[in-house]
Parts: C-alpha cells; sequence; structure tokens
C-alpha cells in the first residue's frame, strides 16, 4: 500500500509525530493508502516557506510566471495516468472519468497561463491638470486553497493557476477523502521546476486547518466546499482580515417547459444526476415541470433512473458510482426518509443497498412541497425531486424561492422566456437547452448562500489581486 508524505518547500516530509490519515475506495472499502497528517506546526511552516518563496515569484515578470505554469500543464500531462489511476482509486470514479479529470486540470493551467500578458490595471483621470492616476493590480501574497472530494484534480488547478500566475504562492489542503492525486500532482509540480515554495500540498485535520489559515502571511483563502465550510473559513478570515473567495453549496433548479424537447431535457437531467454519484455543486437537484408535460417527463425520468445500476466502475465503467463515505449515504437517505414521511411519493430507488461500498440508487421523489427539507436543503447525491407549475413567472419564483443561487437550467424554445429568464433568475449561472459544465472561461460564481467571489475566466483570476493607486503628479 502507497504511503504519501507532505510536499513543503518542494521537499517531502513526514509527520513530525509519525501521525497519518488512511485512505479508502469508497467503491470496495478496501485500503487505498495512507498520508501522513501534518501538525500544527508543519502547517505553519509551509506558510513560512510560501511567503518566503512568494517574495521572488512576485518579482518574475508575468511572462515568466506563464512559462511556469505552462511547463505545470506539460507535467501534468505527462503524469496524467498515475494522477489518474490515484484519483480513480480513492474516488470511485471510472479510471477514464478520472484520468481525463487530470487532462482538464492542464488544459485550465495553460488557460491561466495565457493570462501573462492581459493582466491590466487602469489610467484614470484626475481633477488635477498635473496629475495621473494609476491603478495596479498586484498579488495578495500567500493564498490558502482547501480542496473537496468531488473533482479533487480540476479545482486543485482550478484555484492555484490563477493564483499563481498573478504572483502568489499556495499552500493546498486536499480533502482527507482525496489526497492521493493531490500528491501525485506535487509530483507534477516538482518535474515542471516549479521555484521551492511556490507550491505546499498537505493533508491535515480541521484544527490544523484554522491554523494555516491564520497564518499571519495568509492574505487570502479559497474553499470549494459546503455553506458550514464557508462560515468556518470566514470565521479564519476575520483574524487577519483575509479575503475570501467561497464556492459553496447549491441547489440547481431545471425549469422544463412544455414546448421543451423532454426526450433531450429527461435524458440530461439524469446524466447530471447520476454523474459522479450526484456529487456536484452545479447537479441538478430541483425540477419545475409545467403541469401538461409533468407526467410525462415524470415517466422518462422514472424509467431511465431506474434503469441506471450503480457498481465498481473499476469493473464495470458504465454504471453509476459510490457516494464518499458513509457518513455521507446516511445522510441522505435519511432525508429521503424523511421526504417520504411528509408526503412525498417514491417514484424509483430510495433503498439502502446492502454489501460493500458506499453505493445508494438514483431516487425519484414526487408530490413534494417546495417549503420541504428534501428541496430547500443541499442533497449532493443520486435524489431529484420534481414539482409541477402553470405559469412561467410561478417557475421562476420556486426555483428563485431558495438559499442557493449557483447554477440554474431552463429548456424551453420560447426566447421570451429565455431572455425573462436572464433577467431575473437569482442564480449566478443560467444554462439553455442544457445542463451546467463551467466553461472555464466563463466565471462560475454564486448567490446569496452559494458563495462570495468566483472561479474560472479574466474576473476568476482577478479574484487572486488586490490594488494599488499610484498618484503622480508632473
Amino acid at each position: 500500500m502507497k504511503h504519501y508524505l507532505n510536499f513543503i518547500d518542494n521537499q517531502w516530509i513526514a509527520a513530525a509525530d509519525g501521525a497519518t490519515f488512511r485512505v479508502d475506495n469508497p467503491a470496495t472499502q478496501a485500503d487505498v493508502a495512507t498520508v501522513s497528517a501534518a501538525g500544527a506546526q508543519q502547517a505553519l511552516h509551509a506558510c513560512d516557506r510560501a511567503a518566503a518563496a512568494q517574495r521572488g515569484w512576485r518579482r518574475l515578470t508575468s511572462v515568466e510566471r506563464g512559462v511556469h505554469l505552462h511547463k505545470l500543464a506539460a507535467a501534468l500531462d505527462a503524469r496524467k495516468d498515475l494522477i489518474g489511476t490515484a484519483l480513480a482509486l480513492e474516488s470511485g470514479k471510472s479510471l477514464e472519468d478520472a484520468t481525463n479529470e487530470a487532462v482538464y486540470a492542464a488544459e485550465v493551467t495553460r488557460y491561466h497561463a495565457e493570462w501573462a500578458r492581459r493582466i491590466e490595471g487602469e489610467i484614470i483621470p484626475s481633477d488635477s491638470p498635473s496629475e495621473n492616476l494609476l491603478l495596479h493590480r498586484e498579488p495578495m501574497g500567500v493564498v490558502a486553497c482547501l480542496i473537496p472530494f468531488n473533482y479533487p484534480v480540476y479545482t486543485l488547478l482550478r484555484k492555484i493557476a490563477p493564483a499563481l500566475i498573478s504572483g502568489n504562492a499556495v499552500v493546498v489542503r486536499p480533502s482527507n477523502n482525496t489526497p492521493c492525486s493531490a500528491f501525485e500532482i506535487a509530483h507534477a509540480v516538482l518535474d515542471s521546476g516549479m521555484p521551492a515554495g511556490v507550491v505546499n500540498i498537505l493533508t491535515m485535520g480541521h484544527d490544523e486547518a484554522q491554523a494555516m489559515c491564520t497564518h499571519p502571511k495568509v492574505a487570502m483563502i479559497t474553499p470549494t466546499g459546503g455553506v458550514a465550510a464557508g462560515r468556518r473559513v470566514l470565521d479564519y478570515s476575520k483574524v487577519n482580515i483575509a479575503k475570501s473567495s467561497l464556492e459553496l453549496g447549491g441547489k440547481t433548479p431545471a425549469i422544463v417547459a412544455a414546448d421543451a424537447d423532454l426526450d433531450k431535457a429527461a435524458s440530461d437531467i439524469v446524466r447530471s444526476k447520476t454523474t459522479h454519484c450526484g456529487q456536484l455543486c452545479t447537479a441538478v437537484e430541483r425540477v419545475y415541470v409545467q403541469r401538461p408535460v409533468h407526467d410525462l417527463l415524470v415517466g422518462k425520468l422514472r424509467s431511465q433512473l431506474a434503469a441506471r445500476q450503480f457498481g465498481d466502475r473499476s469493473e464495470d465503467p458504465a454504471r453509476m458510482g459510490p457516494l464518499i463515505s458513509a457518513a455521507s449515504r446516511d445522510t441522505i437517505h435519511a432525508m429521503v426518509q424523511r421526504a417520504v414521511q411528509d408526503g412525498a411519493t417514491l417514484e424509483c430507488g430510495g433503498v439502502m443497498p446492502t454489501g460493500n461500498g458506499f453505493f445508494y440508487p438514483p431516487t425519484l421523489l414526487t408530490h413534494v412541497r417546495q417549503e420541504a427539507e428534501i428541496v430547500q436543503e443541499e442533497v449532493f447525491g443520486p435524489v431529484l425531486c420534481v414539482l409541477p407549475y402553470d405559469h412561467f413567472d410561478d417557475a421562476l419564483t420556486m426555483a428563485s424561492d431558495h438559499q442557493f443561487g449557483l447554477a440554474s437550467v431552463l429548456y424551453t424554445e420560447n426566447y421570451r422566456h429565455v431572455m425573462q429568464a436572464g433577467n431575473e433568475i437569482e442564480a449566478g449561472e443560467l444554462y439553455i437547452n442544457r445542463t451546467p459544465a463551467d466553461p472555464y472561461q466563463g466565471y462560475h460564481a454564486g448567490w446569496k448562500r452559494s458563495g462570495l467571489g468566483g472561479d474560472d475566466g479574466k474576473h476568476g483570476m482577478l479574484e487572486f489581486t488586490q490594488t494599488r493607486l499610484v498618484i503622480m503628479p508632473y
């Protein structure tokens, strides 16, 4: 069984007290690896080394930093099979999906490398006729990146690539459920010739993560996770008044109008709901369907979801894989049971499987109330709720009557409704006649409790900068 050490200042370092975490395969519950568990002092040391390295890194031209990022992308491509193998074992993904995630991570790294000549400031007119106001974009300093378990390879590069191109150094805490792929990425960092200390990757517990995030040199904290994790980060940020960019929970609504292509809507929604067992913050979780086609769409969803088999994807990649843990499965099953007790109709699924692996069947619920827990709270699993609507305004109201506002979906051929939703939906993203896929040249940002700031594109890169105004008389 493989053992991984923490990656600090381009060196592999064991925990001072020998503490480790065990990593399991959620499809088989077999041991995958052990990883060193960093103590608080080791986490603080990583921040010190990042701060020291950042002073030299920021002095490089952005073009020189871009060259390093292109080399990192090439190293990720060269190691994609090793990264993919580690990710498949620790997450339950198929080997193909896991390897493709490494390829996408290399692509997003190349994308941000190309910002090297595009990080712009501004020249602002002064009130004085003999004065210029020059607004510079500068790096934050040390950025703490907290990575989730669901797409840990892509998300890690999605955060560190824009941080690095804008002149920051990073300390990364991967999820304790999926840390092995992060350490395979650290090998790529070494292979690329990245200066020591610019990228540091450590596994740790919550107390150690708090110590890392509240280190005096940490100027920014960026997690991807749930609302509770976001609140913890906001508490951490108070210590240094650190900047926070939070990508948090979602509860994606899909509005399906009577004029929509129902076959496409059903297959898209089922794919969204069953990809990685529904463990995606933009996966469709609630469907609002116009009443004349409600029963027809429910029938299509029920037949497709019921036919979707789950199992170990290393044996059959076509199956839906497992949830990440027993605790996650228990939480989801309890939510489904409470929904049924509250009057929901269980159309398919909703049964706790036996045997090894943290599997849960695709589950469809109808006759649910807008106010019900299963509609209001993020499930983060393969559970779908369907509610009818009569008028489009009603659908918009229900879709936006929510604590979350990350992604949203609309299936219709009515351009007036498309324009209305584009102006009125309370979400950071609206997808028309397709389900979410987070284009990395866009801007992935949530409203309400779905977060602050955002990832991707120009605006995601600028999250990792701060401004300096230079007032220059002449």
